[in-house]
């Protein structure tokens, strides 16, 4: 039996198995070999950017993940010779008409009052950060301190540090939670084959609110769409976010000249198919924000289900059984919340206790779930 059974080899159940490999602690990991939502990540690290009214707890969270960012990134490059960089140029927000601006503004004030880093830009000052613009643009926010990464190569990286540091990774698919005596004791897996553990951590993201075996948690897939385009070696120096007459897109620059479109945000469920229309969407405002996109080579539309939660902050900590602990529902802040996640997780499995800067995040915010077959 291992010390600690994680279901789920994206990059959070990776990160949270090396962590715990790294402290000492006999770790499997279950992994079925699709790909998750980091597969369609764009990899924007942008805590600001990303900051909405009414989330500040996880505006918190995601500025210490980012501020572990460099470190982490370091310590994987240690441990494995792999470099993941870090795109540090910032991230730029622009609009198009009035009512776009008018929700720039919005934002800006929103960053005053939380002293977050931001600055109002005139378009000139925007295209003379990021030449390939449009001149139709009326405004910008600049964001210095929002990063990206390439979440695949992420992934990748994380796969070779857990392995590297003495990790087994099983390969299967998750069926259902063992439960003995009101305890997680393990993972039932396809074909029959069930793995006991210590502790499980559960980081399956969307998959994880319908799981067999263990009680309802508040976790739904958002089905997100985003696009891939090859060529675009030098366009974009650092991501540009943008609402194009109400419609947002965002386009994040990667290694090798490609760049990432997205994202769609549906409520259909695990609904794979990629709508005509979506990809329209995405490409035509790309196109206005970046002329120069309409010369790039598509290569990848990439259906992915987020895991959502109600307050769109992830579980983290002890779940509702005994043995139980809960790495999921990080929503759009997959890559974003890896190094805090890992490191919180980690913390909680060696030493006993969640660090301070996770707490709050556990499931008994939510009301909790009823059993099957009663009213109120």
């Amino acid at each position: 039996m291992t010390d600690v059974l994680v279901a789920g080899g994206g990059p959070i159940g990776l990160a949270v198995a090396w962590r715990c490999a790294r402290r000492g602690l006999a770790v499997t990991v279950v992994d079925d070999g699709s790909a998750g939502a980091w597969q369609a990540a764009a990899g924007m690290l942008a805590p600001v950017a990303e900051a909405g009214y009414g989330e500040e707890p996880l505006l918190r969270l995601g500025l210490a993940s980012l501020r572990l960012f460099p470190r982490f990134v370091a310590d994987l490059r240690d441990a494995t010779g792999i470099e993941v960089p870090l795109r540090t140029a910032g991230t730029l927000q622009v609009g198009f008409d009035a009512d776009d601006m008018r929700a720039l503004d919005d934002l800006h004030r929103f960053h005053r009052e939380l002293e977050l880093p931001a600055e109002r830009l005139t378009p000139g000052q925007a295209r003379r950060r990021e030449p390939a613009l449009t001149p139709r643009l009326r405004g910008a926010l600049h964001v210095p301190a929002d990063h990206s990464v390439d979440a695949r190569a992420l992934r990748a990286a994380l796969r070779t540090a857990a392995l590297d540091a003495g990790v087994r990774i099983e390969t299967g698919r998750v069926t259902a939670l063992a439960v003995e005596g009101g305890r997680a004791a393990g993972l039932r897996l396809s074909g029959g084959t069930s793995l006991r553990g210590g502790t499980v951590v559960l980081a399956l993201g969307a998959g994880s609110g319908t799981l067999p075996g263990l009680p309802p948690l508040p976790v739904r897939p958002v089905k997100g769409l985003v696009l891939r385009l090859r060529g675009a070696a030098d366009l974009l120096g650092g991501t540009v976010r943008a609402l194009v007459r109400g419609n947002s897109v965002y386009l994040v620059p990667l290694p090798g000249g490609e760049i990432v479109v997205g994202a769609t945000v549906e409520e259909k469920g695990f609904d794979p198919a990629v709508a005509a229309g979506a990809v329209y969407q995405l490409l035509r405002d790309a196109i206005e924000v970046v002329p120069a996109v309409t010369e790039l080579e598509l290569t990848e539309t990439v259906v992915r289900f987020r895991p959502g939660t109600p307050d769109n902050a992830p579980l983290l900590g002890p779940g509702h059984l005994p043995g139980l602990v809960l790495a999921t529902g990080h929503y759009r802040n997959g890559i974003l919340l890896t190094p805090v996640t890992a490191d919180a997780i980690a913390a909680l499995l060696a030493d006993g206790a969640l660090p301070a800067v996770a707490a709050g995040f556990g499931p008994d915010r939510f009301p909790a779930p009823r059993p099957e077959g009663t009213t109120r």
